[in-house]
C-alpha cells in the first residue's frame, strides 16, 4: 500500500530520528485515563489501532502495559515506520496506511487512537472502526492559549508565522469531524448517518518540562514547519529563539534549564452501533 500524505509532512518528518529523540511523550496518568474511558483498561489482548503512529511514541506506551494489547500501528511516512520498527515492540504490527486507507478490517478493533496526528487529517468521518480518541500536546499552541512567559510567546509567534496551509492542532479545527454530525437539517437527517456518540468526552492537564535551551531548540525544530527551514532562514529563527531564552528575566533552575509549559488535551467518543460506513452502506 502506498499512502499519500502532504508534501509538507514528507519533508518535515524526513529526519524521523530527530523527531523520535526530541518530541515529548505522554503523561502516564493521561494514557491510563484514556484507556479507561475507551473501556480497554484491564482488558487483556484487546485490539487497538494506533492511527498516525509516527515513530511509535504512543504505541510503545500501549505495548508496555500489562494488558498485552494487540496493536496495529498505522503510519504512512516510511522514515517514521523505520523508527517504530527499530523499537521491536511486543504485540505491535506496523503497517503503511492512513485513517482513510489502512489494511484493517472494518469494526475489527476494540479501540482506535490518534495521538498528535488528527490535525494531519489522517482520519475521515467516513472511516471509523470502533472507538476513537484524539490526544495532543502543546507546542502547536492555538491563538486562544495565553503563553506563560515572554520567550514562549515569541516561540508561539514564530511558529504561527511559518504557515504552510496545512491544518494543525493550533487551528482548532479537530472538533469539526464531530460537529458535522449534528449539522443536518430535517431534509437531510435520513441520509446523515452519525458515526460518533455525543457529547464528546474531553479532558486536559497542564505540564511543565524543565529543559536546557539546546533541548528546547531541538524540540522546537522537530516541528515539521520548522524542520523544513534551511540556511539563513533557519539560522535567523534559531537566533531569535536563543535571544528570547537569554533575556535577563527568564526563569532558570540551578542547571540552567527553563520551564517549558504545555498542556495535554485528550478527547474520546464511541462509535454509534450499527452506523453504516457510507451513505447507503
Amino acid at each position: 500500500m502506498s499512502s499519500k500524505i502532504p508534501d509538507s509532512a514528507t519533508k518535515g518528518f524526513a529526519d524521523a530520528a530527530s523527531y523520535e529523540k526530541h518530541r515529548p511523550s505522554y503523561p502516564l496518568e493521561v494514557v491510563d485515563d484514556l484507556l479507561a474511558k475507551l473501556q480497554v483498561k484491564g482488558i487483556n489482548n484487546a485490539c487497538i489501532v494506533d492511527v498516525g503512529a509516527g515513530t511509535g511514541k504512543f504505541t510503545e506506551m500501549l505495548a508496555a502495559r500489562d494488558e498485552e494489547y494487540t496493536i496495529i500501528a498505522v503510519e504512512p511516512h516510511e522514515e517514521m515506520r523505520v523508527q517504530c520498527l527499530a523499537k521491536k515492540l511486543k504485540g505491535v504490527k506496523i503497517v503503511d496506511g492512513t485513517g482513510n486507507n489502512m489494511p484493517v478490517p472494518t469494526q475489527s478493533a476494540d479501540a482506535v487512537v490518534v495521538a498528535q496526528a488528527w490535525h494531519w487529517q489522517v482520519f475521515s468521518e467516513d472511516k471509523l472502526l470502533a472507538e476513537s480518541i484524539m490526544l495532543t500536546a502543546q507546542d502547536n499552541a492555538p491563538e486562544s492559549w495565553e503563553p506563560r512567559t515572554a520567550w514562549e510567546a515569541m516561540m508561539k509567534a514564530t511558529m504561527w508565522s511559518h504557515n504552510d496551509d496545512q491544518p494543525r492542532f493550533r487551528h482548532e479545527k479537530w472538533r469539526q469531524v464531530f460537529e458535522k454530525q449534528v449539522s443536518s437539517s430535517p431534509f437531510t437527517i435520513q441520509t446523515a448517518y452519525p458515526l460518533f456518540s455525543l457529547p464528546l468526552g474531553e479532558n486536559s492537564i497542564d505540564i511543565v518540562d524543565w529543559l536546557s535551551p539546546e533541548a528546547i531548540w531541538d524540540r522546537f525544530r522537530s516541528l515539521s514547519q520548522i524542520a523544513v527551514l534551511k540556511g539563513e532562514e533557519l539560522e535567523m529563527v534559531r537566533k531569535k529563539v536563543f535571544t528570547a531564552m537569554s533575556a535577563p528575566d527568564v526563569e532558570k533552575n540551578d542547571a540552567g534549564e527553563l520551564p517549558l509549559h504545555g498542556r495535554v488535551i485528550y478527547a474520546w467518543s464511541s462509535a454509534v452501533p450499527g452506523a453504516p460506513l457510507k451513505q447507503g452502506g
